[in-house]
Order: C-alpha cells, then structure tokens, then sequence
C-alpha cells in the first residue's frame, strides 16, 4: 500500500486526537520513498523507531511528542542520523531527560540544516545559548536555521548563584541572530523558570505566562496557563488577547487581589478600559484563582467571552460570591454565554437555571 508514498501529515486537529504508539512494532513497516513525515506520538521512544533505518530515505521529519522520559526507553540505537537535514521536536509535557536523551539524540543529526525545539526542561540549571551552542549547535555544522522555545524549570534549593535576565541574554550574544528573547521569574514556592525563543511563530507549546512575559506574536499555540505571585492586571489579560489570538485553552492561577481595581471602579465602571475578546476560547479553569479574576472574565465590561461556546471550572462557591447570588446584572451577559460548568462536584441550583440558560 502506498508504495510511491513521500510526504505523510498525520497530526489530527482534534484536542483530544489520539497519539501513534509502537510497543511492539511491524518489522514490515518500512518505506524507501518516504522523504517527509509530520505525526504524532505517545513517546520518544517511538520517535527513536521512526529512525532506526526502517525509513531509510526520509530527510525531513516533525515530531510532536506526549513526554520524554529515560524510563521509556527500549530503543537505544546510537548510529548516526545522516539523511535528515530538518528536524522538529515538540513535547507537551515537562521532561528530565533533556541531558540524558534529548542532546545525544540532537547530536547523531550531524547534516541538520534546521532544526526546531519546543521544550519544558526540569533541572538543575537553566538552558541558555552557552549549553545551546556548545552540546547543540556546535554539532551541526550545515545548522542553518535554529528556531526554539525552551523553558526550563529549576528547584531553587542549594541554588548559590541565581541568573538574572541580563546573565541569560549574555549567554547568546555569539549567535547570529540578536532576536534571542529571554526572561526569569523565581518565586516563593522555591523555584525559577527562564525562557528563551528566536523565531516563536510556529510555536506550539508556552509554558505558564507571568508578568514579566514581554509580548509577541504567537499564532500556533492554543493553550495558555497563567501563573504568578503579583496581581494580573487588566492590561496584562490584553496582551494576552494580543498575543495568543487563537488560544482555546486557558488556566489561570493567581491569589493576590488586583491593585488596580479600586481605581477602575472609581472611573465610571470600567468604561474607559477596553473590553478584551477571546474569540476562540472552549475551555477557561479558574481554581486557585482570587474572586478579582473570576469577575475580570465575568464581568462583560472587562472580557467578551464567545456566545455558547465556553466551559468553565470553577468552584461553586466563587461563583456564587462573583455572581451575587445569580442576580449580579453586569455577570449576567458572559455566564449566559457558557455552555457548560464544572463545580467541583456541585450542582446549580433551580434559581440559577435562568442565569446560565445555555449550560
């Protein structure tokens, strides 16, 4: 069966597509037309058999990973991958491995002409240009294009020295491109993240957006989680309707309250702020959140939710509050825009039935 194949997409749409897994793979499963394959799987493992040599002329391959993890290795081949020219590794989950599988791997490609990562990295230090350059880029001698988004997701505990923003963007001012973007945040609960991107557009993967996240253009990715020990503002909620477009998905997990809101109030409602849209939205979890941003995206002054089309998370008794008791005019437009809740457990009652007409 198609045995002039040389360009297979498999990387359904659906949120909740299935992955490709080879436990046990067909050793007939080979193809020696197949020059470009897109597709996702259940584990790197399965990516380290799409190159074992049963593809044997395939030069361009995009992979989007579940996790990474040395425990799932069963397939341990350390040959060089000579064909390929043009690699992307996508993960939607955090790994350890990153030093243990992950840079070996990238340094069999010798003939990689591009090269595209997007990483969640936990370790003990953060990866910057230096560990780029030196264990990546300076393995690759045709590397052209190198696009990247990595986070990486450091405990602080026997940390002596922590990096600030200026010390991760000295690492990359070797590389040829100066667009590098760069920024740390570390927090109470003892830990530090720092990002690092060049060429974010493809991007489909962020890993929890602070504050200190300076903006961009990130049309591919479709879920945001929101994190951090300051307040979110009102204007921070509309750079991230500016940046994240298409977004679908989106968390949010803040428990200080709003410095500016009493000022809002002051000032006529809200009127002269601007009501942000998140046209594309389906799901919005609200747990662990201050009563301040369950009304942020309540309140139709503030945020258009897109009509019948939301689910929310949320617990019960937040709702409640937010809602006035389902009476609350200015909540009234947005909760009748959600198509489903999720209140840990809680049903509405009767007298709400009429608030939320569409759940």
């Amino acid at each position: 069966m198609f045995s002039n194949l040389q360009y297979f997409y498999f990387c359904p749409s659906s949120i909740w597509y299935q992955r490709l897994l080879f436990d046990n793979p067909f050793p007939t499963m080979t193809s020696s037309t197949l020059l470009e394959l897109h597709i996702s799987l259940a584990s790197f493992t399965d990516c380290l058999y799409i190159l074992d040599g049963r593809f044997n002329k395939l030069h361009t391959l995009y992979v989007d990973i579940l996790s990474i993890s040395s425990s799932q290795l069963t397939n341990n081949n350390q040959e060089k991958l000579s064909n390929l020219i043009c690699f992307s590794l996508c993960c939607e989950m955090s790994t350890h491995a990153f030093d243990k599988l992950i840079v070996p791997f990238l340094q069999r490609m010798s003939n990689l002409e591009k090269l595209c990562l997007n990483l969640v990295v936990c370790d003990k230090k953060f990866v910057d240009g230096n560990e780029l350059k030196h264990n990546i880029i300076n393995h690759m001698a045709r590397l052209q294009r190198f696009e990247f988004y990595i986070c990486s997701d450091i405990s602080l505990h026997n940390q002596i020295y922590l990096q600030s923003k200026e010390d991760i963007q000295h690492t990359f001012k070797d590389f040829k491109d100066d667009q590098v973007t760069s920024y740390v945040d570390y927090f109470q609960e003892q830990y530090g993240l720092c990002h690092i991107y060049l060429y974010p557009d493809q991007l489909k993967y962020y890993y929890t957006v602070t504050n200190n996240f300076p903006g961009g253009l990130f049309t591919c990715v479709r879920t945001i989680s929101l994190y951090d020990e300051h307040p979110f503002e009102h204007e921070f909620f509309l750079r991230i309707a500016q940046s994240f477009p298409f977004m679908k998905i989106l968390s949010l997990r803040n428990l200080k309250p709003q410095n500016n809101k009493l000022c809002r109030e002051s000032q006529n409602d809200n009127q002269d702020f601007s009501i942000i849209n998140y046209p594309y939205l389906t799901t919005l979890t609200l747990y662990d959140a201050h009563d301040d941003y369950i009304e942020e995206f309540l309140v139709d002054t503030k945020i258009c939710l897109p009509n019948n089309a939301v689910h929310l998370n949320i617990y019960y008794e937040q709702l409640k509050r937010v809602t006035h008791n389902f009476t609350r005019d200015t909540t009234r437009i947005n909760c009748a825009k959600l198509n489903s809740l999720y209140l840990n457990g809680r049903r509405l009652p009767k007298c709400a039935k009429d608030y939320f007409p569409h759940v």
